[in-house]
């Protein structure tokens, strides 16, 4: 059943039941079961268990839905995102993608084990190739979820459950585009093993700053690789293994025919010698690592069950300027490094009480340790600001933090009766790094079967938020005074963690067999909104808190599936508005923050409409695909009033159409051509302006993308 799945409010009713029937595994072959999967179903139906969703909006993609995307299961993690409602697309300098009108705040659980943040953003990490499903919840969610909760994205990673066997892909497409990967799996008697690396080329790496088809210096290098593991001790206990890395190496693109800001002479060899540079051949690159490993202990024994895990994540990030460009053009050119090592451990518990009364309860602890460090170059300025030396000199910033994030919950499921579910529970988050902060969060959800067709849920949660802690750090205002890079303001408050109330409403409707409908509407109320911008030209984003902030929408969903064909559509109206800058004014100038104090603003990523749709059909042995992502435009500045503008609208279709053949008993060939932005529309995500936006970025042009896998 190829087709994206929409569930929602899940409880064991309607879709819940679904859902459940689509995890377990499959038979090794006809009329058996192979131990392994029936025990690893049964585990992870018990893993499942342990995270409720009760009054929650909760919208699922199976492996199936996922190669009905345009590039299948070689598309990046976040496009996979952009088709879910409520989802908008944005720039990778300025976060990739937004839920629900946050800037970042979403939390990525990997078979159930919440990973640390990643510096340039989780998703990057991840390879959809290895995904089995995900859920993306969104709204009031239960006392279980926390820190990051505009959206969590539950990802079930694939097994080596079945016989041994694999697939090598290759793909290939415009702008250089070469893509391989390989996957491997199997089992024996007690073990599961899954192994997939990847790997990516192409001339296209950010997106262009400029409307042509092809970037100037946009060179990508990424490698990816995932393993998994199982051992299972007996019929009710599963130890795991995971491992995961990423690398990407980019060029940062050009611009052509910027002209000097400053004057450069007397250069040493060092920048060997120059004294012009053309805007076109800048060389600044930036590169990004991520690694995780977690160890976990999944046991169940009659009505409890429980999952302990520890994990490690290691994240950096370095740019590379021009330097000799970067000082004529900005004036000053950073060499910059950003690192954070987390080590953690988390435990999940759930206790069936009675058939009324489900007990959940759990907690985690993270250390931190973040490391910041920059050389700037750069001109000494006079009292009026002006450049007063030709010969640029050197300042050197760094900082070391060292961090920690403890959070306990507690929550019961109550199943007054039939039709009637309640999950009430209590959160305590307290966060130590360059604040001291906590709060105790209490979160109500309702789920009320109208019929049995109709699904009603409410829910509200007060969430705390804290920023992260791999981005806070604030350069010394003092140290660059009197330069090129002094602070436009004289002030830099550390920034706060968010506080905020939610309210979600919504209603879900199975028409008949065939089409489901769903409706939902939020409301979050925030003191020290936490948002993001690009200061400068590393693609590093510097958080910053709103004093005050309202932020609410409504989503339109619909799907539909039969025998051969698939669809599904999103729409999403959303509005967030904000005031006063309360911490890190150093990176705004005096007359923005006066505006932003004295007005509410829209937020830069506030775009009033999204929407998303799809479909897939059977024709013999082909499998044709059309989606499309759609979008009102992000925030621009006017001439007076920041945000006060939006960029224009825009649609991108892609289509895609694929054949198998068999080759053998146990071989198959599959060959996948896809089209991207199948009308070659040329669209602005960003036009270089707004509160916290760094550079003009279009996206991608018409690419045809074509890819062979070798299943064994």
């Amino acid at each position: 059943m190829r087709r994206i799945l929409l569930q929602s409010s899940i409880i064991c009713l309607l879709a819940h039941v679904e859902a459940h029937a689509e995890v377990t595994d499959p038979p090794a072959k006809a009329g058996t079961l192979d131990p392994i999967a029936v025990t690893s179903g049964r585990l992870r139906d018990a893993r499942i268990d342990l995270s409720p969703s009760v009054g929650t909006t909760v919208y699922s993609i199976d492996s199936n839905g996922l190669e009905a995307l345009g590039q299948g299961s070689a598309s990046s993690f976040d496009e996979v995102l952009l088709h879910l409602p409520g989802v908008s697309q944005d720039s990778k300098g300025s976060g990739g993608l937004h839920v629900r009108d946050d800037h970042g705040n979403v939390q990525y659980r990997i078979n159930g084990i919440q990973l640390p943040e990643n510096l340039s953003g989780f998703g990057t990490a991840i390879d959809t190739r290895f995904v089995e499903r995900l859920n993306f919840l969104t709204g009031a969610l239960p006392a279980q979820y926390g820190l990051r909760t505009a959206g969590v994205v539950e990802i079930q990673t694939r097994e080596g459950h079945i016989a041994p066997g694999g697939q090598i892909e290759l793909g290939l497409g415009d702008h250089g585009l070469l893509e391989p990967s390989a996957q491997v799996f199997g089992s024996d008697a007690t073990h599961t093993w899954y192994v997939s690396a990847s790997g990516l080329a192409s001339a296209q790496g950010i997106e262009n700053p400029q409307p042509s088809d092809s970037a100037l210096h946009d060179q990508t290098r990424q490698q990816r690789a995932f393993v998994n593991l199982s051992w299972f001790v007996d019929q009710n206990t599963r130890a795991g293994l995971m491992l995961g890395a990423y690398h990407g190496s980019f060029q940062i693109p050009d611009t052509p025919g910027l002209g000097a800001n400053y004057t450069l002479q007397g250069l040493s060899n060092a920048l060997n010698g120059q004294t012009s540079v053309a805007s076109a051949t800048l060389n600044e690159q930036q590169q990004e690592n991520n690694r995780f490993a977690a160890v976990s202990l999944q046991h169940t024994e009659g009505a409890v069950s429980y999952q302990v895990s520890a994990f490690h994540q290691y994240s950096s990030l370095q740019f590379q300027p021009d330097v000799a460009g970067d000082l004529i053009f900005n004036g000053v050119a950073t060499d910059s490094l950003r690192s954070a090592s987390s080590n953690g451990l988390q435990l999940d518990a759930a206790w069936k009480l009675s058939s009324q009364h489900t007990l959940r309860a759990g907690g985690a602890y993270t250390s931190i340790l973040s490391s910041t460090g920059t050389q700037a170059t750069l001109f000494t300025t006079d009292t009026q600001g002006l450049q007063d030396s030709t010969l640029p000199v050197q300042r050197q910033d760094g900082s070391s933090t060292a961090g920690q994030q403890t959070s306990l919950y507690a929550q019961d499921e109550w199943h007054p009766d039939a039709r009637l579910t309640l999950n009430y529970g209590l959160r305590l988050d307290h966060v130590r790094a360059y604040l001291d902060e906590q709060q105790l969060s209490p979160r109500l959800n309702v789920a009320y079967k109208l019929s049995d067709s109709s699904l009603l849920h409410a829910g509200f949660s007060r969430y705390f938020t804290p920023p992260p802690q791999e981005l806070s750090a604030q350069r010394s205002i003092a140290l660059f005074a009197g330069t090129t890079n002094a602070a436009a303001s004289p002030v830099a408050d550390a920034v706060r963690s968010e506080r905020s109330s939610y309210y979600d409403l919504g209603i879900a409707h199975t028409v008949d067999s065939h089409l489901t409908l769903a409706v939902d509407t939020y409301l979050k109320e925030a003191s020290d909104l936490l948002d993001e911008g690009q200061f400068g030209q590393a693609l590093i984003l510097s958080p910053y808190n709103y004093a005050q902030a309202r932020v609410h929408g409504i989503e339109l969903s619909a799907t539909y599936s039969d025998r051969r064909w698939s669809a599904y559509g999103n729409l999403a109206w959303q509005r967030a508005m904000a005031s006063q800058i309360v911490t890190a004014q150093a990176l705004f100038a005096p007359g923005e923050l006066a505006y932003i104090a004295a007005h509410p603003i829209h937020l830069d990523h506030d775009q009033t409409w999204t929407g998303s749709a799809g479909a897939s059909a059977h024709v013999g042995d082909n499998q044709i695909n059309a989606d499309l992502v759609a979008g009102s435009g992000l925030r621009r500045s006017s001439a007076t009033v920041p945000n006060g503008d939006h960029l224009p609208g825009y649609a991108v279709f892609n289509v895609s159409a694929s054949h198998a053949w068999t080759v053998g008993d146990d071989h198959e060939i599959e060959l996948r051509v896809a089209l991207l932005n199948l009308f070659d529309r040329s669209y602005l995500l960003r036009d270089g302006t707004g509160v916290g936006v760094g550079a003009p970025q279009y996206g991608l042009r018409r690419t045809l993308f074509s890819n062979l896998t070798l299943r064994f």
